[in-house]
């Protein structure tokens, strides 16, 4: 069985919609709600999807069932993290243990690919590609080190912004997974930071 962290954001964003759907209306979305819901073109696209998860050992399927997904883990108690959800943090600020705490949500740990220190909301739809969407919560655990390809919480002349991570040699580039937007090349004068990685999502209803 595969880990969380094989997961990419796309699919922990499905796996969090279908555990919400079974939570919140007590039955699994179909294939056409998943298709709906992130905007595929077809169900066979959500059907590729749930497909790898079930590989990935975090759902079963019954194929002669319109609702035939269940959740592998569904029967076990969960690991309840309490995770802060961080309000507005000051421009020019690193995102610290002292920042500024909005509230806080219990979480079950297992929605996550490591222990996430603080949740951020997301504004903006420049990472919808990722399957990340405008008003999500992105759990980010903090790390100054950062590989190529990771979704990362930087910090850019003092604005905090989530971007995919990409170094060669000494140059740097932001980028959004939006073709609306372009990448965001930092030169040596700019000021930036990384706050943290990406490490699970949280979407509410």
């Amino acid at each position: 069985m595969y880990s969380m962290t094989t997961l990419s954001p796309r699919r922990t964003a499905i796996l969090t919609f279908i555990r919400d759907r079974i939570a919140d209306h007590g039955q699994p979305p179909s294939l056409a709600e998943i298709s709906e819901a992130f905007g595929f073109a077809s169900r066979s696209v959500a059907r590729k999807h749930v497909v790898a998860l079930t590989e990935a050992g975090f759902i079963e399927v019954n194929p002669h069932q319109a609702r035939g997904i269940r959740l592998v883990h569904q029967g076990r108690r969960p690991e309840l993290l309490e995770i802060p959800l961080l309000g507005r943090v000051a421009a020019g600020a690193p995102i610290g243990a002292d920042a500024e705490i909005h509230s806080h949500l219990m979480l079950d740990a297992a929605m996550f690919s490591r222990t996430p220190d603080y949740l951020l909301r997301v504004q903006g739809d420049s990472m919808i590609g990722d399957g990340i969407l405008d008003g999500d919560l992105v759990a980010v655990r903090r790390s100054a080190e950062v590989r190529n390809g990771q979704i990362v919480v930087a910090r850019l002349d003092g604005e905090v912004t989530i971007k995919r991570f990409e170094r060669s040699g000494e140059q740097v580039r932001l980028l959004p997974r939006n073709p609306a937007y372009a990448p965001i090349l930092v030169a040596a004068d700019r000021d930036l930071a990384i706050e943290g990685v990406f490490c699970g999502l949280v979407r509410q209803g």
